[in-house]
């Protein structure tokens, strides 16, 4: 038998009123929201990644018809290599907001890119184009469901850990608000990016000129008859 069963029965009530205290003071669900978080977050780097590995191919493929459109494909690769540079974190607001504008930056380019596509019909007609542009929608449209998942996910966590007494659960065990992706609009996070696989938009009519009235030529004169020589 143990010599001190006392001082054993203390610890296990004493263990007991801490977990109960923790439990009741938030610190399980904090543990909950917290996993929450960064499994939205792996799945928002999973697609980002998803579009990343499109671009070379569509890069490549643009290139075999439009070889000429060096600018707009530099663009689209440097945009890409910028993004894949970023060692992003997304508890550091600085980090998480230079990777939300390299990924708009790339989303821009590749944005570009697809609006010169329209200007050559065999590229649009290639069959590994469409099935990237197919691709590359589908995986534009996840973006936009992962973000606000995110969000979404983010604000619930946030939110929690300032409600009391959870906030001093929180304090205590060093949980701080979490930074959130930002968008200029709010309608953003909610619509997908148009991508447009479409006929190219109308350009716009240049204005018609109107008709200059046609100046009449100047009336003849008659010719000045000469008086006949008079006879010697």
């Amino acid at each position: 038998m143990s010599r001190f069963p006392h001082a054993r029965l203390a610890q296990a009530f004493v263990l007991s009123c801490l977990v109960a205290l923790l439990s009741g003071c938030g610190y399980n669900s904090i543990q909950q929201k917290d996993e929450a978080v960064t499994a939205a977050w792996s799945q928002v780097l999973n697609v980002y990644k998803r579009r990343a590995d499109l671009v070379p191919n569509l890069v490549n493929t643009v290139r075999g018809y439009a070889s000429h459109e060096q600018q707009v494909l530099t663009q689209v690769t440097e945009a890409r290599s910028k993004v894949g540079s970023i060692n992003v974190n997304a508890n550091d607001p600085a980090s998480l907001a230079q990777f939300q504008q390299a990924q708009g930056e790339l989303q821009s380019a590749i944005g570009r890119l697809l609006v010169v596509s329209e200007n050559y019909p065999q590229l649009k007609a290639d069959q590994n184009f469409l099935q990237l542009q197919a691709q590359l929608e589908g995986t534009e449209n996840r973006i936009t469901v992962e973000r606000q998942r995110y969000i979404g996910t983010v604000q619930d966590f946030n939110t929690y850990i300032r409600q009391f007494p959870v906030n001093l659960t929180a304090m205590v065990f060093g949980y701080k608000p979490k930074p959130n992706f930002t968008v200029d609009n709010a309608t953003q996070i909610q619509e997908p990016p148009k991508v447009d696989f479409g006929q190219p938009p109308a350009q716009p009519q240049p204005p018609q000129q109107q008709p200059q009235p046609q100046q009449q030529p100047p009336a003849q004169q008659p010719p000045t008859q000469q008086p006949a020589p008079a006879n010697g």
